[in-house]
């Protein structure tokens, strides 16, 4: 019997991956309304249990509070769910008919769920929920310190799916969890696809695991509160997003950049919302608090309320105090508390104008935010969509609390616990992850069009050169005349007599292309003086024939023509379909006559 904590993790997760990825085995033949039945009894059994979950994990955890856990588990059991209905995600996702393309949903399998301490069991509804609406298995892997409410959520789900026909193991959660197990999740050959949430390291071990992985970066979210902005709406938002669950979502804000001229109706309004402004010397004592030496989130003060961490750092603040705030004169190492903080702790920073405040909300993503969330506030269009074009960030928001808006509760950007932060980021999306990014695509696809008609470059060879060379010359010609005002009549087939054509139109040969030769002498011959001769009339053995009209024209009619490179020629009450017209108009196969 295995002793060993790590060994015993170890052995758990293969024997729980090997089980859901024979679940899921099953679970791939589902159809898309069985897939909903499922996930719609998953979520309301999460909404019923929801409150009772969350005050477990703010209990176990010690981090953040009952109340807005239960606020972020109903984003994801209810918003979310809601958000999902409708959407298609396994079989036949499309069909595209003027394209001749049918696209599939084909799940990936297993999703291995790694899940944080500051959201375990939101974390743990959402991630499931995505999961088996794409069509997979899931492995929840929980924070240790959040085992005991991620493995009590994780029952609660899996009751209510195999109640609604899931197959039996389609949800699995490790018990026994350690860093050694998890990477072990992540390694696993059955594993199928990472969804990995947390701090910086198990991120990075996602990455380097060798398995496709979703995986996010830290939040260092700015705020710029601009000179047309409602002031004390604005700063009741800030609020209200910064306090929400002692500020543990990683899209909380984490400084407000405003203009000098603003200073004192901003300072005015956060008073009147309770937040509590430190001194120098408080500020000095809650930088060297709440980051580490080596630049990391002290995890003790990881979302106490606000009243605590004046504590730990050594002063008091008044009995009800929402947040704390601190005034910085710069960003970067030698202000701690213009990085992310992961607490209700504000940095507050004025500058002297618009352009400065763009160039100090840029400098905060920079330092340790790249790619993540900012805000503004603002009545002003043009300077939204500027700060939106500037800021190094993927979820711009407006006139909304960070947190609530960029998880989808406040927007309409997908309801999600991961947040992607793009390349600059080292994350492989900027998305809101979702269901659809835990499927793959499979297409069928008709053939549409014969290889060489596929470029637009002259076929190659000496029939190809022909062709082209025909033609390059006979347009340079008619360029030339009609440059000099001289209309040149539709072209005349060639001396020889043309093949006939059947009264369908529908023939596999088609008129041949008057040489550019032709061209010419019929303007030559156009300016000459008539002779006596002439006069008596044309000389009908030096006319050419007309070129023959064909009634009807089809695909095949124009595929033929091109391949012959040859000309169709068309009257006033010919029938062309669309289709071979489409065609016709990129080879410029049709002459009107």
């Amino acid at each position: 019997m295995l002793h060993d904590k790590d060994l015993v993790s170890i052995q758990e997760v293969r024997s729980k991956t090997e089980k859901a990825w024979a679940a899921s085995r099953k679970y791939r033949a589902y159809t898309q309304e069985q897939v909903d039945a499922i996930v719609e009894r998953m979520a309301a059994a999460a909404r019923a249990h929801s409150e009772r979950l969350a005050e477990m994990a703010a209990a176990e955890t010690g981090y953040g509070n009952g109340k807005d856990k239960h606020a972020k588990n109903l984003l994801c059991a209810d918003l979310l769910p809601r958000r999902m209905r409708g959407l298609k995600t396994v079989g036949v996702l499309r069909e595209i008919p003027e394209e001749r393309v049918i696209e599939i949903g084909v799940p990936v399998g297993v999703v291995a769920a790694i899940l944080p301490t500051t959201n375990p069991t939101s974390t743990a509804i959402y991630k499931s929920l995505i999961s088996l609406k794409a069509g997979n298995a899931v492995v929840l892997s929980p924070h240790p310190n959040a085992r005991q409410c991620t493995c009590e959520t994780a029952g609660i789900l899996y009751g209510a799916a195999v109640e609604a026909g899931a197959p039996e193991d389609i949800l699995q959660c490790i018990t026994n969890p350690t860093l050694e197990g998890t990477n072990a999740l992540m390694r696993h050959e059955r594993t199928g696809v990472i969804l990995s949430t947390g701090g910086h390291g198990i991120v990075k071990a996602a990455y380097s695991s060798g398995k496709p992985a979703f995986g996010v970066g830290p939040g260092n979210v700015p705020v710029l509160i601009e000179s047309s902005a409602d002031i004390a709406g604005a700063v009741a938002k800030v609020v209200e997003g910064k306090s929400f669950d002692y500020g543990t979502v990683c899209s909380s804000e984490q400084a407000i950049v405003a203009e000098s001229g603003l200073r004192d109706a901003i300072v005015a309004e956060l008073k009147a919302r309770k937040a509590y402004f430190c001194s120098p010397a408080e500020r000095e004592a809650l930088g060297k608090l709440l980051l580490t030496p080596n630049w990391t989130v002290n995890p003790k003060c990881v979302g106490q309320p606000p009243d605590k961490i004046a504590s730990m750092a050594g002063f008091q603040v008044p009995s009800g105090t929402s947040i704390l705030v601190a005034e910085i004169e710069g960003i970067g190492k030698q202000h701690p508390l213009s990085a992310e903080k992961l607490s209700p702790v504000l940095a507050l920073y004025f500058v002297a104008d618009f352009a400065a405040a763009l160039d100090a909300c840029e400098a905060i993503l920079r330092f340790g935010g790249l790619g993540h969330t900012c805000v503004i506030y603002s009545k002003d269009d043009a300077r939204i969509r500027e700060f939106g074009m500037r800021m190094p960030a993927f979820r711009i928001l407006v006139n909304t609390p960070a947190p609530q808006g960029s998880t989808g509760i406040t927007t309409n950007v997908f309801p999600s616990m991961t947040l992607g932060c793009g390349a600059m980021a080292g994350n492989i999306t900027s998305d809101n992850i979702g269901p659809l990014h835990l499927i793959n695509i499979k297409r069928i696809a008709y053939a549409v069009r014969s290889a060489e008609e596929a470029f637009e470059v002259p076929v190659t060879g000496a029939a190809g050169a022909a062709t082209a060379d025909r033609r390059t010359v006979g347009a340079a010609v008619e360029r030339y005349l009609a440059q000099r005002g001289i209309a040149v009549s539709p072209a005349a087939p060639a001396a020889a007599s043309p093949a006939p054509t059947p009264s369908c139109g529908c023939s596999d040969r088609a008129p041949a292309p008057f040489a550019a030769a032709q061209v010419v002498d019929r303007f030559l011959a156009a300016r000459r003086t008539p002779s006596p001769a002439a006069s008596a009339g044309p000389d009908p053995a030096r006319i050419p024939p007309p070129p023959p009209v064909v009634d009807f024209v089809c695909e095949s009619d124009v595929r033929a023509a091109i391949q012959a490179a040859k000309k169709i020629y068309i009257g006033r009450k010919t029938i062309v379909t669309p289709a071979a017209r489409e065609l016709a108009d990129r080879h410029d196969i049709l002459v009107s006559t």
